[in-house]
């Protein structure tokens, strides 16, 4: 399935971090102590269906990637670092811009997702050979709310069609490339890249992800992280010891 294909991985880093309340991007804040963006961009780079990584960052943080992220953690994958847009939008289709000409399939990722899972990753790939475009995602667990003015509850949306849309989202790039096209020429700011592609009257399949698969946004957030990691490392030692005593 993967021979004809040459797989590329936007990953955007270039967000404010307002929510974080923190002084620095917080794709560099460590867990662990390593760089929330380098244990994201570690997963893309065990896979290996992936061929190329291009990370998006701002234009003053692009040194600090190179040397801090990419150079010591030896990312050998990570072909560019290219300057972030205004907006989550601008910044994935300078990555897009940025791909290697031999690139037919297109996976963007958010930098402050480094829980996502190789099979998550495989399962997304797969998704858009067959399919042209997919998401990763989970159904929504808490009923959900749609409330308009003066915060009164409009209505309640049937949960069973619910989900949580994550990232990676991948694409063919032929496809991703009219979405983003067409967003331009429309003046169309979309929450995410399948956004783009739905305009079109494409279909996008939904692939089913990981609850683990969090976004790191506020410091809260920060606190699931170090648990999670924390849960993953004593499974591994566990796993470790067993093998060790056979």
């Amino acid at each position: 399935m993967y021979e004809n294909h040459y797989i590329s991985v936007v990953i955007a880093a270039a967000g404010m971090s307002n929510r974080m309340g923190s002084k620095i991007n917080k794709q560099f804040i460590s867990i662990n102590n390593k760089p929330i963006l380098a244990h994201t961009i570690g997963k893309f780079e065990r896979c290996r269906y992936v061929d190329e990584i291009i990370v998006v960052a701002k234009e003053d943080d692009i040194e600090y990637c190179r040397k801090e992220i990419v150079k010591r953690f030896k990312f050998n994958k990570v072909s560019k670092i290219v300057r972030g847009g205004k907006e989550r939008q601008d910044s994935v289709y300078n990555g897009i811009l940025a791909l290697n000409e031999r690139c037919n399939i297109v996976l963007s990722h958010d930098g402050a997702r480094p829980f996502v899972n190789i099979k998550n990753i495989v399962d997304g790939i797969e998704g858009a050979i067959k399919h042209g475009a997919c998401v990763i995602g989970v159904p929504v667990k808490d009923t959900i709310k749609i409330v308009g003015n003066h915060n009164h509850i409009d209505s309640t949306p049937k949960r069973d069609f619910l989900w949580a849309a994550q990232t990676p989202q991948c694409f063919k790039k032929e496809i991703i490339m009219e979405g983003y096209k067409k967003a331009i020429n429309d003046n169309f700011i979309g929450t995410d890249d399948s956004s783009l592609v739905e305009r079109l009257g494409i279909d996008v399949k939904m692939v089913m992800g990981s609850y683990e698969n969090i976004k790191i946004t506020t410091p809260e957030d920060l606190i699931v992280a170090e648990s999670l990691l924390k849960d993953k490392s004593i499974v591994f030692k566990r796993k470790e010891f067993v093998l060790q005593s056979r």
